[in-house]
């Protein structure tokens, strides 16, 4: 077997050897225990109620400067004709892939980019109808303060997040938003914690004031989650899932108690639609009158017209409504099928509980 030459060249200083044979003996301070692990459970809980606590005051003292600056920073992506590319580096840099994410889901076009990237080629992503959200709790980001210029010479809009109203990228902002925080959860003061939440509801109060600007419905929200089981139960029309032409349990007025008990059994809906010449629906015949007419020796199956028996104005639903309906009218009413009938009353369509199960609706 051929195995790696681990030699090393004759030129290499024996000083050098020693030194690296010293550092590889000695532990990483990175990595050395500094204090003994304290894991006693009332300390652990304590921990983190301080944080609950340092954060929640965060927000609050975030909460009294929505003001005019939150405002027009609003109207300024409201009124941009291209997309809000968010930006940001470390900790500021995952919490602006996540705004971007919301502002894309609720009906604001977005995405992130690396501002590190951005400077190698990425700022070509970028154009001039876009508008940019910057996020630097230090607002002194070396990789966010690169771009800026070539961002101001092409015409984007600026808007930033930083803990600081007179730091370098908020004098470069159209609209600078003050995120900062009295103190961090982290009892160094060095983990970013109340800063990041911060940052983070702050995104999420520009994209609600945005999509309730919008009148965005859940509806518009179901269509970019068309792969979730909520873009299923707000997308899904009784006409996708219902069965259609034959599959439709359907008689006459004048056909006996046995031609029902046939017609339910051979479309396997557990009822059948009793309808006139017109194909309007007259009533509904379900396998549970068909039991309880079994129980009834007085009733000739043979000789009996279903009109006798059949429920009259039975529940229906319309095609173009959402499946979820469906579901939700046949739990309150406690049935298990429903027949689809259109404007005029005719009889269409027919769906029961394993035609939502099998669509995921329920």
């Amino acid at each position: 077997m051929t195995g790696y030459n681990t030699s090393l060249p004759a030129s290499v200083p024996a000083r050098t050897l020693e030194t690296a044979a010293t550092m590889i003996a000695q532990p990483n301070p990175l990595f050395a225990a500094t204090a003994p692990v304290r894991d006693d459970p009332e300390s652990l809980a304590r921990s983190a109620r301080r944080v609950f606590e340092i954060e929640a005051r965060a927000l609050d003292a975030l909460a009294a400067r929505i003001d005019g600056d939150f405002q027009q920073a609003c109207q300024h992506i409201l009124h941009c004709p291209g997309r809000v590319v968010v930006t940001g580096m470390g900790k500021s840099g995952h919490v602006g892939r996540k705004i971007a994410a919301t502002f894309a889901s609720t009906g604001t076009p977005a995405f992130f980019v690396h501002p590190g990237e951005a400077s190698h080629g990425d700022l070509g992503m970028i154009t001039g109808s876009d508008l940019v959200l910057a996020i630097s709790y230090s607002g002194e980001t070396e990789e966010l303060l690169t771009i800026m210029p070539a961002l101001r010479r092409q015409g984007s809009v600026l808007v930033a997040m930083s803990g600081n109203p007179a730091s370098s990228l908020a004098r470069l902002a159209d609209v600078h938003l003050d995120i900062s925080v009295p103190e961090e959860a982290c009892p160094l003061g060095l983990a970013p914690t109340a800063s990041t939440t911060a940052a983070l509801v702050m995104g999420d109060a520009l994209a609600v004031a945005l999509l309730e600007s919008r009148g965005f419905t859940a509806e518009d929200f179901a269509r970019s989650h068309p792969a979730g089981s909520l873009g299923r139960r707000l997308l899904l029309r009784i006409a996708d899932i219902m069965h259609t032409g034959p599959a439709v349990p359907r008689i006459g007025p004048e056909a006996s108690l046995a031609q029902a008990l046939v017609e339910v059994t051979r479309k396997g809906l557990g009822l059948t639609g009793i309808t006139d010449d017109d194909d309007r629906l007259l009533g509904v015949f379900t396998d549970g009158d068909l039991r309880r007419t079994l129980d009834d020796a007085a009733i000739d199956l043979r000789a009996t017209p279903v009109k006798s028996l059949m429920t009259v104005r039975p529940r229906t639903i319309g095609a173009d409504r959402l499946a979820v309906e469906a579901a939700r009218m046949m739990e309150d009413h406690k049935i298990h099928a429903l027949l689809v009938v259109d404007a005029d009353g005719r009889l269409v369509g027919a769906l029961n509980i394993h035609d939502l199960l099998r669509a995921r609706v329920v």
